[in-house]
């Protein structure tokens, strides 16, 4: 029996002290949550057909073939106001901006609480808040000691790089592209984190929201492709890298989120 005479049982993968206090101590219990199983499992899989498509198809040349003038030698859209002007800079502005005022009023409300924001609430907005900060990290550390390059450096684009795949021998010669995988997609990728606020309860409509947000970036990282900045490889890398650190953000903040009887989630 426990201090103070609480009562401590055991129940599926949580441990319940008088239906206030939830935790899952170890890692074992974690993984025996079938959210986070189906969560690994999807990373494993995505991840072999990711490294299949860009290893051993030639979509990332179709894909940019279609954008690419090869009579004007330049990608079209490059400097278009809807590319570059709004996608890249308004967009991408806005929506960091957005992440900056979340940060700073978790900061404000870590200082002095405010009284209106319950629990549930709060715990999502933190877990939001660091993804914010946390997946847009990641990928640069990650493109930081990259040799891939962009498009518009390959020189079937009238670059002077010759293309390479992420599992493919790099010619001596060949310099750090720093390119792979796509920055400008983690703009958005962390909007995924979004889907915190139907969990634990509604997975499914977690799992739709998850998707949503990560529609974002991915629709960044196409207008990327568009000018000529970014492979399809490269964005699609960027998305499981952010789906990775969200999966593992969530299985540490497991024991906040997964409470069995919060009672303020989102339907």
């Amino acid at each position: 029996m426990p201090p103070n005479g609480h009562h401590l049982s055991f129940k599926r993968t949580a441990f319940t002290l008088n239906k206030s206090t939830f935790m899952l101590p170890t890692i074992k219990h974690r993984f025996s949550i079938p959210f986070f199983q189906k969560a690994f499992l999807w990373l494993l899989v995505s991840l072999v057909a990711i490294l299949c498509v860009g290893q051993f198809t030639n979509i990332d040349l179709m894909i940019q073939d279609y954008y690419y003038d090869a009579e004007r030698k330049i990608f079209p859209w490059d400097q278009t106001w809807f590319a570059y002007y709004f996608m890249h800079d308004h967009v991408k502005a806005v929506i960091i901006r957005s992440g900056q005022l979340l940060i700073l009023l978790m900061l404000i409300d870590a200082i002095k609480p405010w009284q209106k924001m319950n629990a549930f609430v709060r715990t999502r907005l933190r877990f939001i808040a660091i993804a914010s900060l946390l997946v847009p990290a990641v990928v640069r550390t990650v493109k930081h000691y990259s040799v891939l390059h962009c498009p518009f450096e390959i020189d079937r684009y009238g670059g002077d790089t010759p293309f390479i795949r992420l599992l493919d021998s790099v010619p001596a010669f060949v310099k750090d592209g720093h390119c792979f995988p796509a920055g400008h997609a983690t703009t958005g990728l962390w909007l995924a984190a979004i889907c915190v606020f139907w969990l634990p309860h509604n997975t499914t409509r977690a799992t739709q929201m998850f998707f949503a947000g990560l529609s974002v970036g991915v629709i960044l990282g196409w207008v990327q492709q568009m000018r000529g900045h970014h492979f399809l490889f490269h964005t699609l890398w960027s998305s499981w890298i952010a789906s990775l650190v969200l999966v593992v953000m969530l299985f540490v903040f497991a024991g906040k989120i997964f409470k069995p009887d919060d009672s303020t989630a989102t339907q």
